[in-house]
């Protein structure tokens, strides 16, 4: 359930439920269709390094996409997109990235480890969540800062944690977790366990998390909207899977998956 503050003008597009789900989801998303190619033209294996919050629709993506090129293997590997920077920076073998910020795309363009342009394909905005039947009387941004309040944030450097640190500001409101994680599955963990009153991820990870949390949406949030990214990393050894797969992801059908998981248009 989503109780909404007076006044607040969603930015998202909400649309049905993610195809696969963090912890749980009510309804399958719709598939997607692959641009046109012809049987067998696309042959490889990619690996594709992408934020924690794109987890429910970038696992469906890959698996259609495999279906509609037979010839193709993608294996995802999500965290926060900091940690996957590092990664990438340090060697890690990946053909494709995608971010759930701008920032640290930039860190790889600056790296020149970037085959092309980044495309944005989504955006996000955060939401509170919190345990069904909100056992703290969580209304607000302003009630994660009242006293005995266990409140579990994303840490500063990864996307959703600076969107934090903006919506905060914003509102005038200090906040004060108990715990800062590497991305928005260690907060919802957190949430879903019961050792946190509230967690701030974003609303397609609320979404995305089914009947398990409840969600929260407030005014504050339109002021850190976040902007993701994809492309192709230089050195695959198969880079016109890599192409065709970030072609997929920003096609229509890319684009109808997003939307139905509740991201917005870039």
């Amino acid at each position: 359930m989503t109780r909404r503050s007076p006044g607040f003008r969603s930015r998202l597009v909400a649309a049905g439920c993610a195809a696969l789900t963090l912890t749980g989801c009510a309804a399958a998303t719709p598939a997607a269709t692959a641009p046109p190619a012809a049987a067998g033209a696309l042959e490889g294996d990619i690996t594709v390094f992408a934020a924690a919050s794109l987890t429910a629709t970038f696992t469906g993506l890959a698996e259609t996409f495999e279906a509609e090129n037979p010839g193709t293997t993608v294996s995802v590997n999500f965290a926060g997109s900091s940690d996957l920077v590092t990664q990438i920076i340090e060697g890690a073998p990946a053909d494709v990235f995608a971010s759930a910020d701008t920032t640290n795309m930039t860190t790889l363009t600056d790296a020149a480890l970037t085959a092309a342009d980044p495309v944005d394909f989504a955006t996000n905005v955060l939401e509170i969540a919190v345990p069904p039947g909100n056992p703290a009387g969580i209304a607000d941004l302003a009630d994660l800062a009242g006293a005995g309040v266990k409140l579990v944030v994303c840490a500063p450097e990864v996307p959703c944690g600076s969107a934090t640190v903006a919506v905060a500001a914003a509102a005038g409101v200090t906040l004060t977790p108990v715990s800062e994680e590497s991305s928005v599955t260690g907060v919802l963990g957190k949430v879903t366990s019961g050792e946190a009153d509230a967690g701030l991820v974003y609303a397609t990870d609320v979404r995305a998390a089914g009947e398990t949390v409840e969600g929260i949406e407030f005014e504050e949030s339109a002021e850190a909207v976040n902007t993701y990214p994809i492309v192709a990393l230089t050195g695959s050894a198969s880079a016109d899977v890599a192409q065709a797969f970030v072609d997929y992801v920003t096609s229509r059908g890319g684009e109808d998956v997003l939307t139905a998981a509740g991201f917005g248009a870039p």
